[in-house]
């Protein structure tokens, strides 16, 4: 692409720590930006909040909130009335994983970006998600980007779209510190599973751990109000 042309990426954004991280990275390449969030009609329906708050701190373009309602699936804590694990970060597959979340939502996006023109897809997917999350893995990553250029117009025309997830291996340590550089303020993102009916962050669900360890172990204060702690 010629350096005088602009640059579009399309960024999957929950309302996240992470994808508001892979996001800002994404403008600090120099991408303009659209955002895509999915309400899935998830139980910690606060984070589409958060996204709407992220995508304005990245300064998208335009920001899409696209209704997919995947309690007609259930299957996962987050989509169905299945308690959310507050015991600890666990070796398994975690009940909070939704059935193929990730396929279906970088399908939706690949559609987004063809149709936008936009070069470029960012997601947030990271290392501390490989034991848990079998479509946060890089095995995962690199079979869809096959599966981008042979499923799109553009693909097939020689201009693929690439995937591209900056913090697949990184802690979440490493990703506090990237909001950080990057001027990005954290206390606007959302990362629990099961909020408290007065707005917390509940400290004890999976999500909630690993914020806060990363917050720990990157040596920076956390802006998030916990309404426990292990």
């Amino acid at each position: 692409m010629a350096s005088n042309e602009r640059k579009f990426a399309v960024v999957l954004l929950s309302g996240g720590l992470d994808s508001m991280v892979a996001g800002g990275l994404a403008r600090e390449a120099g991408y303009h930006l659209l955002a895509l969030s999915i309400d899935y009609n998830q139980r910690h329906r606060v984070e589409l909040r958060a996204a709407g708050r992220v995508a304005q701190a990245l300064n998208a373009m335009r920001h899409i909130v696209l209704p997919l309602d995947l309690t007609a699936f259930g299957g996962s804590a987050l989509t169905a009335d299945i308690a959310v694990p507050k015991g600890g970060v666990g070796d398994d597959i975690p009940v909070t994983y939704v059935p193929a979340r990730n396929t279906i939502f970088l399908s939706l996006t690949l559609g987004l970006a063809e149709v936008a023109g936009a070069s470029d897809i960012f997601i947030g997917v990271n290392a501390l998600d490989y034991s848990g999350y079998p479509d946060c893995r890089p095995e995962f990553i690199d079979a869809f980007q096959t599966m981008a250029a042979l499923a799109t117009k553009a693909g097939v025309e020689g201009h693929p779209i690439r995937i591209n997830a900056p913090l697949q291996h990184m802690s979440k340590a490493d990703i506090v510190r990237e909001a950080h550089r990057l001027g990005l303020d954290a206390g606007v993102s959302w990362s629990c599973y099961d909020p408290t009916p007065d707005g917390k962050h509940c400290g004890l669900c999976d999500s909630c751990r690993l914020r806060s360890k990363g917050f720990e172990e990157a040596g920076l204060p956390d802006p998030t109000i916990y309404a426990a702690r292990p």
